[in-house]
């Protein structure tokens, strides 16, 4: 637990834990489950995927939700991950004060659910800014930040795999040589950003990366 009060929680997820309980007996020990044994009250405003580490939000009753969950639609919620891809990636020349765009829609894989596919006939506008940190990448690889404009599920793996440059150790989109190069998704949600819902005022927290 990062942050409490009467309308919200800021969690920092581990990987490899479940935000929400899953189907079947043995997935139903998640974060949402930890934290309302302790606040009750406590419900879902978004999720990150199991894989995935970092900052999660929670509402304290459903109206918290539900103006949260209108903050996250108009686009209030400001969220940062950082990632570790494969192989050496830099910024396009037309890149705007140093960040690039990757526009590309998403949709099911309905085949192979819960897989995503980019498809530009079917799929759901998804827009992920992106830029280079120079520091802390190991040889044949690129650090990147990474800012989620739209909240697709998947979507920054997805995007980076698009590129040709998914995220180590990512079991559902990356060959088994870039899975073995981590023995984690190296995908962290480093910061987020929103306005309190009550009082307006801004919130800026930070997770420090584990990779």
């Amino acid at each position: 637990m990062l942050y409490a009060d009467a309308s919200l929680l800021v969690l920092n997820k581990p990987t490899g834990l479940l935000a929400v309980p899953g189907r079947g007996e043995d997935k139903q020990d998640c974060l949402s489950a930890r934290v309302q044994a302790h606040y009750p009250d406590a419900l879902i405003v978004h999720r990150l995927d199991m894989a995935t580490s970092g900052l999660m939000l929670m509402a304290r009753g459903i109206d918290m939700q539900r103006t949260l969950g209108k903050a996250f639609e108009s686009r209030e919620v400001h969220k940062r991950y950082v990632a570790v891809v494969n192989g050496c990636l830099q910024l396009p020349t037309d890149a705007i004060d140093g960040w690039a765009t990757i526009d590309l829609p998403i949709i099911v894989d309905w085949p192979n659910r819960p897989l995503r596919i980019i498809d530009p006939v079917r799929g759901q506008p998804s827009l992920t800014r992106w830029q280079v940190l120079p520091e802390g990448a190991q040889a044949g690889t690129t650090r990147l930040l990474l800012e989620p404009v739209t909240g697709r599920s998947h979507q920054l793996r997805v995007h980076l795999q698009a590129l040709g440059h998914p995220i180590l150790g990512d079991a559902l989109y990356a060959d088994t040589a870039v899975q073995a190069r981590a023995d984690r998704l190296l995908l962290h949600a480093s910061a987020l950003r929103l306005p309190h819902p009550v009082t307006g005022e801004p919130m800026q927290f930070e997770s420090a990366l584990p990779f």
